[in-house]
């Protein structure tokens, strides 16, 4: 009895207190979703760590020359890289000190490291080539710790891809996606080994896509010149090591290969699209080697020329042909430097990305379509690609300018009809047009890279063949708007649009 007066005591101060238990309080809804979202992230580490692989490489003593300054190797890789191949070379020099002739008596030292992942279940591995170049002997290691010996396939500077096989069977794969359908915003996953940490996850969003002159070019023989730059941009965290490796949606699909990054720490980093890398890919697993379509034609997008867009009509989206290499296919077709290429094969091309890979699938010496914008027409123009030079074009070495009698000046270039003579001092061929004999500093010639030597054969798209043709032609121009020089540089038709300085 007193027990229970006690208790009852006990409960009634506990409520005249507020110390009644509350019930428990239902979780938001976003909280539910946040968890969701964490299980997603896990699920694909999960799902896509077992098909990826750390690569390590033991290079060839000689492969890359790290004191020479033009090495391309510079160019393509970025600065925080540079330091990881000097430490590199300083490792291979004291081991050579050491060891006496490279590779005499001793193991090769694998002391290079990259990514990769799985795409054929029988072996084929995916990674950059960059990661491989110059390897001696390569060796992958999967997440459960087994090693295999692997060999190249083939590679593909350009795209920097490259493809290497393992001896096995049944090996977990991960899927490439269709990257086209990748959109900007949406989650990304990089999965590798940065500054040999294995199987990191990080986690960001693609930032951009059809990134181009992420590797600069520097002229016609530098690597960004002649590569395939069609970048997905990302801020998932991407360091040396992550190369090769996937770039992942929240489906599981790789959506593209990591292979660069701009500067530490910065959130920039660029992978090449898997629908790019499946298609070299198939090819170099087919025939071990890529065979690229070329037209012969330095291109950029109609839209990214204010100058010209502003001196044409009837056209307001296409690709600029700026250029016509001598002797390449679209030199031997009735293709012309100033022509805006529309399509191809009836398929709308509006930028650079989107010429080179409708036509760098083209079957060589199949003829292709494509629909040009010309002097106010629309026209058709058949090239049959050949497949892309092994070198590129020598530069045509040409004497300095001499002082020479001023016929016609405008816009800072200095003309004069071309004569044997005159070709004979440029170191040029004998052209119809008229030969640039000066050029004035700080003028808008040369600030499109006009020079001396040069041959003008067009003023706003109409032939020129003497000094005074030229004279005339410019007479009719608005000097506001500018104008149209089609001319031949160092052997390569192109053209230019100059506008007076101020104007």
């Amino acid at each position: 009895m007193i027990m229970t007066k006690h208790l009852l005591l006990t409960f009634a101060l506990a409520g005249a207190l507020g110390l009644h238990a509350a019930p428990t309080a239902k979780e938001s809804g976003a909280l539910d979703l946040a968890r969701q979202l964490n299980n997603a992230f896990i699920e694909v580490a999960d799902k896509v760590s077992p098909a990826v692989v750390v690569i390590k490489v033991a290079r060839k003593e000689s492969s890359v020359d790290l004191d020479d300054p033009d090495n391309p190797l510079w160019d393509m890789v970025p600065r925080q890289f540079r330091k990881q191949l000097e430490e590199q070379r300083d490792k291979q020099r004291e081991q050579q000190r050491k060891g006496g002739k490279p590779g005499a008596g001793r193991e090769p030292v694998f002391d290079g490291q990259g990514s990769g992942v799985v795409i054929r279940e029988d072996g084929y591995i995916l990674t950059n080539n960059h990661v491989v170049e110059g390897a001696d002997k390569i060796k992958v290691r999967f997440k459960d710790g087994k090693y295999y010996d692997a060999v190249i396939r083939g590679t593909d500077p350009q795209s920097d891809i490259a493809v290497l096989k393992i001896e096995a069977k049944g090996l977990t794969i991960a899927k490439l996606a269709d990257s086209s359908t990748t959109r900007v915003g949406e989650f990304a996953i990089a999965i590798g080994a940065p500054f040999d940490l294995d199987y990191s996850v990080t986690i960001g969003h693609v930032s951009a896509k059809g990134r181009t002159q992420v590797i600069p070019s520097f002229g016609e023989r530098s690597p960004g010149a002649s590569m395939d730059q069609d970048f997905i941009q990302t801020d998932a965290s991407i360091n040396p090591g992550n190369s090769g490796g996937p770039l992942v949606n929240l489906y599981s699909e790789v959506i593209g290969i990591n292979t660069l990054i701009r500067g530490m720490h910065t959130g920039i980093g660029f992978a090449v699209p898997s629908n790019l890398a499946r298609e070299v890919a198939d090819q170099l697993i087919a025939d071990g080697k890529f065979t690229r379509a070329w037209l012969g034609v330095g291109i950029r997008a109609l839209k990214d020329d204010e100058d010209y867009l502003g001196l044409i009509k009837g056209v307001s989206d296409g690709v600029i042909v700026t250029q016509l290499q001598p002797g390449g296919p679209a030199a031997k077709s009735d293709l012309k430097a100033g022509d805006i290429i529309t399509a191809v094969d009836g398929v709308a091309v509006g930028t650079a990305v989107q010429l080179k890979g409708a036509i760098r699938g083209k079957k060589i010496g199949a003829p292709v379509t494509l629909d040009v914008h010309r002097t106010g027409k629309n026209i058709k123009v058949k090239v049959k690609p050949e497949a892309w030079p092994d070198d590129t074009i020598p530069v045509v070495n040409r004497a300095p300018a001499a002082p020479a009698e001023k016929d016609t000046q405008a816009y800072g270039v200095t003309v004069q009809t071309v004569t044997k003579a005159l070709a004979e001092k440029f170191g040029v061929e004998v052209k119809p047009g008229v030969i640039v004999t000066e050029v004035e500093p700080g003028s808008a010639a040369e600030r499109k890279g006009i020079k001396p030597g040069d041959i003008i054969t067009e003023v706003n798209q109409k032939p020129v063949t003497t000094a005074r043709q030229f004279k005339d032609a410019l007479a009719e121009v608005n000097a506001k708007k500018g104008i149209i020089l089609n001319l031949i540089s160092k052997g390569v038709s192109k053209f230019e649009v100059l506008k007076e300085s101020g104007e």
